[in-house]
């Protein structure tokens, strides 16, 4: 039985009394009947504090980047060590506002799923295509490209750590939402694709989300779905009154 997680994504918001306040008003909460694995991606500056705020809860917390080389002369960025150092142990990776916005390759998305296995931190693998490509007909084929050029190379022993978070581009930060049988469709191609790189128990177990405009009042009927596990939520998890309902 795969697991189901329930993955915020803070991306560049609050500071750190917006935080604070956050898991204040979290840890009064009792979470303990909640089903799901749960986590919540905030930005670097906070992670061992917002670490240690969340620790009663059953929160975890994960690092929204890290650079693809160990360490050296790269100003301003966060290694994997580093992320380590500080208790965090997963990490998202190939989010599609890293490649659009910090012109992320495939190449480089490569170089991090594979430090991050290296390094036994648990990789949040996002994909996921535009309208343009959805509405010519070559979904498929791009979810297949962005999978195989991500996981050259991973032995097939270390996929499973693998947790994929398909994310429609046109779905993100907009409002609009994949159709649910639309979206748990994407997910089984994903399913598929990854049984033909590694193998078909490997595909049977792989967590795999969905994100994009994931609201209180979809996440129902989202979860619902056969090949959908979980959720990757941006905007709704800001809010606690909204994030709690999502893990309700």
């Amino acid at each position: 039985m795969r697991r189901t997680v329930i993955a915020g994504n803070w991306k560049m918001n609050k500071t750190m009394m917006e935080a604070e306040l956050f898991s204040d008003s979290i840890n009064e909460y009792d979470l303990s009947n909640t089903k799901s694995d749960q986590i919540i991606f905030a930005p670097s500056y906070m992670l061992q504090s917002l670490n240690i705020l969340l620790k009663s809860s059953r929160i975890e917390v994960g690092c929204q980047n890290m650079h693809q080389y160990e360490s050296g002369a790269y100003t301003g960025e966060i290694s994997a060590d580093m992320i380590k150092s500080i208790g965090i142990t997963s990490i998202l990776i190939g989010h599609s506002e890293r490649r659009q916005y910090f012109n992320e390759s495939d190449k480089v998305v490569n170089e991090k799923l594979l430090l991050a296995l290296e390094k036994n931190l648990t990789p949040y693998l996002c994909i996921g295509e535009t309208l343009e490509e959805r509405t010519a007909g070559i979904m498929r084929s791009t979810l297949k490209n962005q999978l195989v050029k991500a996981c050259k190379n991973v032995k097939i022993n270390m996929a499973n750590k693998i947790i994929i978070a398909y994310e429609p581009i046109w779905a993100i930060g907009t409002g609009c939402v994949s159709n649910a049988e639309d979206a748990n469709i994407a997910c089984r191609n994903i399913r598929e694709i990854v049984a033909e790189i590694f193998d078909l128990d490997i595909a049977r177990n792989m967590i795999i989300l969905y994100g994009g405009s994931v609201n209180p009042s979809n996440i129902d009927e989202i979860l619902a779905q056969s090949e959908i596990d979980g959720v990757l939520v941006g905007g709704a998890s800001l809010d606690v009154t909204s994030y709690i309902s999502l893990l309700k």
